[in-house]
């Protein structure tokens, strides 16, 4: 094993953000091998592509706002720590480890009371700082989540990012015994019908409009998928539930006539998590679909640190999840444009990319 100790500086393949347009640059890029206090450095062995990631690669409103050029992009990883800054406990050379991708100051008000998923001064890896699509990061100990290395299936650990996000939404409503509905099954719409089919819901329900997720959402366990271009969702879950309605629906695709069904078609007390991000705002019925319906509504940011990771492990390590049927492509990081034009079609699961390819 090389002594990174020993080495001040690395050259590397990295994928970056220079120019205000459309797509990825590859390059060679130089880091110090130089650690802050509380930082490690980690050789990636995966990756895995975002829905954030396609925003930045395709330049959108979004990304003009946020983003400070140039920038290594990406944010999901799995990989090996070969050097910790010498304060570092909490993890040590050698482990294998997934990231959390919010950097949270731990001072703040939220942070203090154990809510730092909504940290007020949260920074993104691979959107506020350099990210992990290249071979080599460095990144807060305090991100780095310890994997089991004789897992079978490591090489989809990148995708725990992500499915920490579909774990946050699901968990956030009891769904054991429930009829529980998927609204998007985009990659993380994917994952949240597996973690419902794990978590025990009596149905699992999916509503997407690509045929191909709709398939793979049938693949991994949902018992009905409707395509609301082609019948009327709000109607279609009311028979299925004796006029009744769902009783916790989790919302992944922030397309606004989905949300305004759902809020139609949830049960009186029931419960809506909500994770996707509307593109407009969104005019609700408060009065009928709201109160008088008693509902709750919970807005999914991240995941719960660590609480999150500890149900995101206790899944996989009991093989109660499908990473192999959710990660459908896989690349070498160096073909990276081509794998965000596959995201950009749509008929795809998770990507993973591997450095070094």
């Amino acid at each position: 094993m090389t002594d990174f100790t020993k080495i001040k500086e690395i050259e590397m393949m990295a994928v970056v953000k220079d120019k205000p347009a459309k797509g990825f640059t590859l390059t060679r890029k130089t880091i110090t091998t130089d650690l802050a206090p509380g930082e490690v450095l980690i050789k990636v062995t995966s990756v895995s592509f975002c829905g954030t990631d396609s925003h930045i690669y395709n330049y959108d409103d979004w990304a003009k706002h946020r983003l400070k050029l140039p920038l290594t992009v990406g944010h999901e990883l799995m990989g090996e720590i070969v050097k910790i800054a010498p304060d570092v406990k909490r993890v040590k050379l050698g482990d294998v480890v997934s990231a959390e991708s919010h950097i949270i100051c731990n001072t703040c008000e939220f942070c203090l009371r154990g809510e730092g998923h909504i940290c007020e001064n949260t920074k993104i890896i691979g959107v506020d700082i350099d990210g992990c699509f290249a071979e080599y990061v460095k990144i807060p100990a305090q991100n780095c989540f310890v994997n089991d290395k004789s897992n079978k299936d490591n090489l989809y650990l990148s995708v725990q990012e992500p499915l920490g996000n579909a774990v946050h939404t699901v968990a956030a409503f009891p769904v054991e015994g429930k009829t529980v509905v998927i609204v998007g099954a985009g990659p993380i719409g994917l994952m949240g019908v597996d973690v419902a089919r794990a978590m025990k819901a009596k149905t699992v329900i999916a509503v997407e409009v690509n045929e191909y997720r709709r398939n793979k959402a049938l693949e991994l366990g949902a018992d009905l998928v409707i395509n609301p271009l082609e019948e009327d969702a709000v109607k279609r879950i009311l028979e299925l539930t004796n006029n009744k309605g769902a009783d916790v629906v989790c919302e992944f695709s922030g397309n606004k006539s989905a949300i305004q069904a759902a809020f139609k078609y949830i049960k009186h007390g029931g419960g809506m998590s909500m994770l996707g991000l509307p593109s407009e705002p969104i005019a609700l019925n408060i009065a009928d679909d709201i109160v008088f319906k008693g509902i709750h509504i919970y807005g999914v940011v991240g995941r719960k640190i660590y609480q999150t990771w500890d149900i995101m492990k206790e899944l996989i390590d009991n093989n109660l999840l499908h990473l192999d049927k959710i990660v459908t492509h896989k690349f070498p990081l160096s073909k990276i444009n081509e794998a965000a034009e596959v995201m950009n079609n749509k008929n795809c699961g998770k990507i993973i990319l591997i450095p070094g390819e």
